[in-house]
Order: structure tokens, then sequence, then C-alpha cells
């Protein structure tokens, strides 16, 4: 009699075809913990908190003309900033929900909570949609019509940034130097200021200088990285970047000088020329940036401006001449 009964400890066949199924059937992304207290933290951390620091371009023209501590500017100031913080995470939230697919084959993009999954790509868009509507009416009703105006026209740019323009050559790199702009532009008109044509100049230019060597950073880093960089990289060179740069230090530089000589004017009996003095700072800043632009590590400007020890100094004491300047000391 021949026995057909499967030994003891034998795999039967079945079981041993469902084993190499489940072996062979696809891996897909690990589950991750769910729970709105996770959900709300991935949302604080795709609206970028490290970025919120650009946001205090806000104060910029104020505290040019003095205005700083005015008790109108203690009221508005802190409340456009918020919002513009809003409007800035609206357009994080939106962008990171819609390359939310792309970011998942990025080697660190990955990680951001949308593309990792901690926050659904559904949530995301809801609330970047939300703040995108609230805040610019929130501005309609609590301050100047020119400030709300602000506002949505910078939602829209951004958001037309994310959909298309981020992959047109120099387009990219002027609209992100207008998000710049536009910060330190709105705080001028929330409290009445005439903007200097000089300062114009000065933050745009500035801000292209940095826009610029985090892209020609961002370039020497990533060549030859398939699928680890923005894909307009591959447009550009790093010539051109530097060209980009370079230009724009010079420009602003000569712009804050004519700034600096056209609102120093005068000084009283017994002052020092702070504002004139102001513009060795200034420069020393520029040339200290420059450095980690040229060697490629400029890709996170806040890093480098907030972890450099040398470039805090620097930036310390062009503050405190300025402020020396505006008090009349």
């Amino acid at each position: 009699m021949t026995d057909t009964a499967p030994r003891a400890g034998a795999a039967h066949p079945t079981d041993t075809a469902l084993v190499g199924q489940r072996a062979r059937a696809p891996r897909g992304p690990a589950p991750r913990g769910g729970g709105a207290a996770a959900v709300l933290g991935g949302l604080v951390r795709t609206a970028r908190p490290r970025q919120w620091v650009k946001n205090a371009l806000v104060v910029a023209a104020p505290a040019a003309a003095g205005e700083l501590f005015t008790r109108r500017a203690l009221v508005e100031l802190p409340l456009v900033l918020a919002l513009f913080t809003a409007c800035a995470a609206a357009v994080y939230l939106i962008n990171d929900a819609r390359d939310a697919d792309a970011d998942r084959a990025h080697p660190t993009k990955r990680h951001r909570p949308v593309a990792a999954g901690t926050v659904p790509v559904p949530v995301a868009y809801g609330a970047g949609c939300a703040l995108a509507v609230l805040a610019p009416a929130v501005a309609v009703w609590l301050t100047a019509p020119a400030v709300a105006a602000l506002l949505a026209a910078y939602v829209g740019m951004q958001l037309a940034y994310c959909v298309s323009l981020k992959h047109v050559l120099v387009v990219d790199l002027v609209v992100v130097t207008t998000g710049f702009l536009m910060r330190a532009v709105i705080g001028g008109l929330a409290l009445g200021i005439p903007l200097s044509r000089w300062f114009l100049i000065t933050t745009g230019f500035g801000a292209l200088f940095m826009v610029s060597a985090k892209r020609y950073s961002e370039a020497l880093q990533m060549a030859g990285r398939a699928g680890a960089t923005r894909a307009l990289l591959t447009e550009y060179t790093t010539g051109y970047l530097r060209f980009v740069w370079q230009l724009a230090a010079g420009v602003a530089v000569l712009g804050y000088c004519l700034w600096a000589l056209e609102e120093g004017g005068a000084t009283p009996p017994g002052t020092l020329p702070w504002r004139q003095l102001s513009m060795v700072a200034f420069i020393l800043a520029i040339l200290r940036y420059a450095v980690f632009a040229d060697r490629g590590t400029a890709g996170e400007p806040e890093d480098v401006v907030l972890h450099d020890r040398a470039l805090a100094v620097i930036g310390l004491a062009w503050i405190a001449m300025y402020a020396l300047a505006v008090a009349h000391w």
C-alpha cells in the first residue's frame, strides 16, 4: 500500500505555492502610523517652519524707515507676517501634494510627510487650498487693500510656479526672487511707507544672488545623479548660474551703497555716519556668503545664514550700525 499522506513537518505543495506567491508579491510602501496628531504634525512639517525665517523680510521696509516700533507697526506687522506665512505654507502644502509621486523617487524628498504617506494627499490639498483662500480673505478684512492684493498675487504666482513656471529657464529664478521682493514690499504697503528705488534694487538683486547661488550649489552637488535633482538644473550650466550670482551680488552691493549714500545725507553734529559705515558690513556679508556659493555649499540658504558664526557676527554688526543710523545716534 502506497503511503500518499504528507510526512510530518513536510510542506504541502499548495502551501509551498502560496509561500512562493507571497515571496514574489511586490511590496508596497510600509504603512505609517495614523492618527490626528501624526497628520497635524506632518502638516506643520510640510509647511516648512525652517523656511519661515525668510518672512522676516516683512519688517525690512519699516525698520529701514525707522517705524518698526511705532504703535501701528506693532499691531499691523505681526498680522501681516502671520498672513504671509500662511500663504507660503499653502503653497508648500499644494506643491508637496502635487509632487508626491515624484518625491517618492527622490533620495531625500521621499521622507517628506506627504510623499511618505504621513499626510494623505487630499488632506494636504485641502489644508493648502483653505490657507490660500483664507489668508487673503482675512487680509481684505483686517489690512489695507494693497496688502490683500499682494498676498493674492503671491499665492497665484507661486501656484503657477508649482504647476509650470518652475520648468521655464530664467523665469524660475525670477519668480522665486520676486517672492522675496514681495516679502520686503508688503511691510511698507501695510504701513503706507514710500519705498526707495535703491531699497527695491538692493532687495531684489540680493534675493537673486541667494536664489542663483542655491541653484548653483544644487547643480554642483547633484551633477551626474539622475533623479536626485531638479529637472531644470540639467538645462542650466554651472558657468551660467555662477555668472548670475556674481552679477546679482555686484548689483546688490552697488544698490546698497547708493541707497546708503542717498539716505544718509548730512549727519547731525556729534554723530558718526552709521548708514554709510554700514556699507562695510553689507559688503562683508556678501563676500562671506559668496564663499559658500563658490564652494557649492549654499544649497540651503537658511542653514548658511543661521549656522555660520562669522556671517552671524557680520549681520549683527550691520543691524547695529543701521539701527544707530535710524536713531541718529
